[in-house]
């Protein structure tokens, strides 16, 4: 589907008791096509929390951009900060930034996190793994298994969300750096691609490997993917891409393809000048979607839930330009219809994910950030 997204709107255990029992903040309503929702504050006080994973007794991992990583409790409580986590850029848009769980999490306690790592000559995106202790206080056997090459000096479009795919590979966003666009078309560096990598950092035997292409690389032409999710039945990999001005593309990154920035777009920049050649190319791959004006879509999950059963398989991104949830329905690898949802809660959503209740819990972006936990009004 490639068409502005404006005023198009889609119309009309005891494990599950712990968590539903967590304390909670004023409960707010919302409308949606699926009734009203309630919106709870599960936690507070993270300071421009980024990236969140269930651990399996229920409690959350969550990232803080300043560098800190901790669990939130199934009491809302906060724990001290982790140790183990390497030196982070701190500034602009880096720091410590996307995080996923190994697949056998529960037999190996590996996590894997991305950060803005201070380099020579500047930083970039790294991708680090480390085993979480029992008592959930240090994580130990740290390795950087990814580094973006080359380090630029900027402090901007460093990507980093985390997928494991079907095979057990690691899916790695990566952006552009900004400064350096063009990059995102030269396929020999890292710069506004879409990596692939296995969990100890090397290369899959099927990744493109095309002439001229870093083995890491997956696709190319991406200006700053922030949301990424695999779909729950096809398994095929769906993202949300940051544009300029306009533009913000929903895709499905296929092996050895060509997405177009800065060639093509459905966005302008900051100034209003014209970017690249215009929407089209030969070569180049069209967005399932786009959003104009933008939305700055963040992270993103296809839900699976029984809370909402005709929202199954639709996928999920918070927007923070857009201070909002929304919602794509999806049929096949296309985007049925759109809707909007929390749009007066006021604070950038940064994060969102399925909880293990079938609930939605997202992140804000904040210096006071929270999570925030959405069901159905009961």
């Amino acid at each position: 589907m490639r068409r502005s997204s404006v005023g198009w709107v889609l119309g009309a255990g005891a494990f599950v008791a712990a968590l539903a029992a967590q304390p909670t903040g004023a409960q707010q309503r919302h409308p949606s096509s699926a009734g009203e929702l309630a919106v709870e504050t599960v936690a507070s006080g993270l300071e421009h929390p980024w990236g969140l994973a269930f651990l399996p007794d229920g409690r959350m991992l969550v990232t803080e951009r300043p560098g800190r990583l901790r669990i939130v409790g199934k009491d809302g409580k906060l724990s001290p900060a982790i140790s183990g986590v390497p030196s982070v850029v701190a500034r602009g848009q880096g720091g410590l930034l996307g995080l996923t769980l190994d697949p056998a999490f529960a037999q190996n306690r590996l996590v894997y996190f991305s950060f803005s790592e201070p380099r020579s000559g500047g930083n970039g995106t790294s991708v680090a793994r480390g085993r979480l202790n029992e008592q959930g206080t240090s994580l130990t056997d740290v390795s950087v298994i990814f580094r973006q090459m080359p380090a630029v000096a900027s402090n901007m479009h460093f990507g980093s969300r985390l997928v494991f795919d079907r095979t057990g590979a690691l899916f790695v966003t990566v952006g552009e750096r900004y400064s350096q666009r063009a990059e995102a078309q030269n396929p020999a560096n890292h710069l506004g691609k879409m990596i692939r990598i296995r969990p100890d950092g090397g290369v899959p035997d099927d990744n493109p490997k095309k002439p001229g292409w870093a083995p890491e690389i997956w696709s190319i032409g991406h200006r700053n993917v922030q949301g990424a999710a695999l779909h729950p039945e096809t398994g095929q990999l769906w993202t949300a891409e940051h544009a300029a001005r306009g533009g913000d593309e929903v895709n499905t990154p296929k092996a050895g393809l060509n997405y177009g920035w800065p060639v093509i777009t459905y966005g302008v920049d900051y100034s209003g000048a014209k970017i690249g050649e215009g929407t089209a190319k030969a070569g180049m791959e069209q967005p399932l979607f786009y959003w104009d004006p933008s939305i700055a879509p963040s992270g993103a999950v296809f839900y699976t839930g029984a809370a909402w059963p005709g929202w199954k398989n639709s996928l999920f991104v918070g927007a923070l330009a857009g201070s909002m949830l929304v919602r794509l329905s999806t049929g096949g690898e296309k985007v049925t219809g759109e809707e909007r949802l929390l749009t007066n809660v006021g604070e950038r959503i940064r994060d969102v994910v399925e909880g293990p209740d079938g609930f939605l819990y997202l992140l804000t972006d904040e210096e006071n950030g929270k999570v925030l936990r959405v069901r159905p009004v009961r």
